[in-house]
């Protein structure tokens, strides 16, 4: 046990002066005791076995009684303090060298800078930055890197570049953490950019720096960057060796939803941990392969892998997307036994969203209501399931409950408030009005999503002016506030307006996706618009690469069956790439009889009953159409099957609950 302990301090006293040896006095002995640099030399080493020990206080006691102290004196207790948790200290006793006149190593500013990175201490960093200028150690590479990583930790991207083009000699971890920050905001392919660079001036990449390029593909759905990465880990020799990049190839085919690949690059790990077995799972939930995902996940714990709370999260949103409450219940009941419903706010929020989804609110209330703390993200997780289901009255009583209690709210909250005054029977134009100054008060004005839903509702309204005025305050814009001012606009009648925002969308490099044509479609149709529409029927695919589905070729059957273009609707249907539903061959059978079309007719009301759509309305039509053409037999045949699917005419079929 002595040896052990005093191999231990040899150990410690070589580490020591081999950090530090430029330092070290020379010609320094054991006998040397009149030797002040001596004193301070053998001091030090004892703060740093203190500090190494865990005993901040001793070492701490022993620097009060310095009489003297060095640059190393102040290193270790800077280092020692931020080990500790104590940041602030560390800064004071930084700025407690400066003013003792001691001048700074590489180190040192190293420590700092890293100090205010993990704090977010940018002003003190700012300074400390200011005074490495001043000393002309910019250009010092260990320090250079600490700033880079400042700078880009900060947001400051570009001042992070120019440093980084200044530095005189880069190594390998200054260029891999010039690629992690492009790659953690969002600028991969400047990463990858650089990346090319890297190896032009003879720096192999290491394990390191593919799993920050391909981390960044995976974040921005990068698919085809990321095959080219995968191919350079594999000549690098990588692949199979480093389980990190592993892990990243897995996880940037699941991002991607490239199951195959994330199949294949899982298969390939010589032994999974868990999280590919968590990154597998997550990608087959999400492409809906339910029965592929449960037997993952049962062979995970078979071999005694926990699974994520992503896993979780995404093996609920699975079965909620398709309405499979069975496993659903299956996914809670784990939730609940490894006890993930009772600190994990993603997970609760999940299992009330799945039950949502499912149609089971009283369930969905009933495990909101059994969390013993009931956060704000799970308040909003139950609010939406509301008002999905049509429940508006409560999610307006649900926010009134939520500001009582003192939970508070987000823009989650009030988007989801503003949408439920706006379909609620009870809703107001003085209702919306309230609860526009209460996100003034609160500062949610600005946020796109909260303007998007007030345009909304105050359209719904048929406050149009109040809607262009909420949209015309907005600083900046986005494609969802231009596809909600282009629905207000149809909505009330004024398709020029909405195909004349549309375009101003476009102007601003906006892309217009297939909600906001369809918006755009619906303004034409309520205004009569038949050119306007056919060319923004035709310039969505071959111009902004957008195939329009089922509701825009029922919108356009709409607008052509309006302007009596019935055989143009009907031709339209036919050459559709899928085949429409129920509701286009609706609309155009209400067109025919409109405008007296019985052939087109006949081939309408024929295919609705080939349909057998469950919405009695629509037999009710077909019925109606065949009495007024004299077939009474077909009119009573309908009547019969709508009868026997027990909906009966002139009747109204409520579900009510509780």
């Amino acid at each position: 046990m002595k040896k052990r302990l005093l191999l231990s301090s040899v150990r410690r006293i070589t580490t020591y002066a081999t950090e530090h040896m430029p330092l070290c006095p020379p010609n320094v002995s054991a006998e040397s005791d009149t030797d002040p640099r001596s004193d301070v030399y053998f001091k030090n080493l004892s703060i740093d076995g203190f500090i190494r020990a865990g005993n901040l206080r001793s070492a701490l006691t022993l620097f009060d009684k310095m009489p003297s102290r060095d640059v190393v004196t102040y290193n270790l207790l800077i280092s020692g303090q931020a080990q500790h948790g104590h940041a602030g200290e560390a800064l004071q006793l930084y700025s407690n060298m400066v003013s003792d006149g001691i001048r700074e190593s590489p180190r040192t500013f190293s420590s700092v800078l890293s100090i205010c990175r993990r704090e977010a201490f940018f002003g003190e960093g700012m300074q400390v930055q200011c005074r490495v200028i001043s000393l002309g150690l910019s250009s010092n590479s260990y320090i250079g890197s600490s700033l880079i990583d400042l700078y880009m930790h900060m947001g400051f991207t570009h001042l992070a570049l120019v440093l980084f083009d200044e530095l005189a000699d880069r190594s390998l971890a200054t260029w891999n953490l010039v690629l992690r920050g492009l790659c953690e905001v969002h600028l991969t392919e400047e990463a990858l950019s650089l990346f090319g660079e890297m190896k032009s001036g003879g720096f192999e990449p290491n394990g390191l720096s593919f799993c920050y390029l391909i981390g960044g593909c995976g974040k921005e759905m990068l698919l085809d960057e990321g095959k080219q990465l995968h191919c350079h880990v594999i000549k690098a020799g990588w692949e199979k060796s480093n389980m990190f990049v592993d892990n990243s190839l897995v996880d940037l085919y699941s991002a991607c939803r490239s199951l195959i690949d994330a199949r294949q690059s899982f298969h390939s790990i010589p032994a999974e941990d868990v999280i590919s077995w968590n990154s597998i799972i997550w990608v087959c939930s999400v492409c809906g392969l339910l029965s592929d995902a449960r037997e993952l996940f049962s062979r995970m714990q078979f071999w005694g892998r926990r699974p994520s709370v992503r896993s979780l999260v995404g093996f609920l949103n699975a079965s909620s997307k398709a309405r499979n409450i069975q496993l659903g219940k299956q996914v809670h009941c784990y939730v609940m036994k490894s006890g993930f419903d009772q600190n994990n706010v993603h997970v609760q929020s999940a299992v009330i969203d799945m039950y949502g989804k499912c149609g089971e609110i009283e369930l969905s209330f009933a495990f909101l209501d059994g969390l013993p703390e009931r956060s704000l993200e799970c308040y909003n997780s139950f609010m939406t399931a509301l008002l999905r289901c049509g429940i508006t009255g409560d999610v307006i009583e649900l926010f009134g409950l939520m500001v009582d209690e003192g939970v508070g709210f987000d823009e989650v909250t009030l988007s989801a408030s503003l949408k439920a005054l706006a379909i609620s029977p009870s809703g107001s134009l003085l209702s919306c009005r309230l609860l526009h100054s209460c996100i003034i008060k609160s500062g949610f004005e600005s946020d796109l999503a909260v303007s998007s839903s007030m345009i909304d509702a105050y359209s719904k309204f048929g406050q149009i002016d109040l809607s262009t005025r909420v949209f015309y305050n907005l600083s900046s814009l986005n494609c969802i506030c231009f596809t909600s001012i282009i629905s207000a606009y149809a909505r009330n009648g004024r398709g020029r307006e909405s195909i004349r925002m549309l375009e101003r969308m476009v102007e601003m490099g906006l892309k217009p996706d297939e909600v906001t044509f369809l918006s755009a479609l619906n303004g034409c149709n309520h205004s009569g618009l038949v050119e306007e529409g056919w060319s923004l029927f035709h310039s969505m695919k071959h111009h902004f690469g957008v195939p329009p589905d089922r509701r825009h070729y029922s919108c356009m059957v709409d607008l052509l069956g309006r302007a009596g273009m019935v055989s143009e609707a009907e031709e339209l249907l036919l050459w559709a790439p899928e085949e429409a539903d129920s509701v286009a061959w609706s609309s155009l059978l209400r067109s025919c009889r409109i405008h007296r079309n019985e052939t087109v007719a006949r081939r309408a009301a024929g295919k609705l009953m080939e349909l057998e759509s469950e919405d009695p309305a629509v037999s009710h039509q077909v019925s109606n159409f065949f009495a007024e053409i004299g077939e009474f037999e077909m009119s009573t045949h309908t009547r019969q099957v709508n009868m026997a699917r027990k909906y009966m005419d002139g009747q109204s079929t409520l579900r009510m609950i509780n």
